[in-house]
């Protein structure tokens, strides 16, 4: 099982995530027929692909604006659990976390982020009073 997680541009928390178990590819960019879209100027119709190789996987750089990991631009790479790669210079990052313990540490995130999200209190929206105009207009309906 892999799972990919788009990470939030600042505070680098999931705001999306992707789950395989089957796939052999998984094919990330711009376009459709990829399994992971991202719209993002930056980021190629077919910008990376990821192949599993043996017990782990591989990432593969198809896109013209470059991929990054750790920092350093790649063609093919291996993926280490937890790696963070950077599609193009100032696209989005995406974290891909390998096996089981994806699943909890996402439900975790999760579950944090459900406690350090804000309570909205929202305003009633009975009208607390009736206005002279709407009363009289209930009064000519009845007759």
């Amino acid at each position: 099982m892999i799972t990919l997680s788009l990470l939030h541009p600042i505070r680098q928390v999931p705001v999306q995530v992707w789950t395989f178990s089957d796939e052999s590819v998984i094919r990330i960019g711009r376009s459709t027929d990829n399994q992971v879209i991202l719209y993002s100027a930056v980021v190629s119709r077919h910008h990376v692909e990821l192949r599993r190789v043996g017990s782990g996987w591989e990432i593969i750089n198809l896109g013209t604006n470059g991929t990054y990991l750790g920092g350093k631009l790649i063609t093919q790479a291996p993926v280490q659990n937890g790696a963070v790669i950077r599609l193009a210079r100032s696209g989005p990052n995406i974290q891909i976390r390998m096996g089981d313990a994806a699943l909890k540490e996402l439900s975790e995130h999760a579950t944090a982020a459900r406690s350090v999200a804000p309570q909205l209190t929202l305003p009633s929206m009975i009208p607390t009073q009736v206005s002279r105009d709407m009363s009289e207009e209930a009064e000519l309906k009845e007759l």
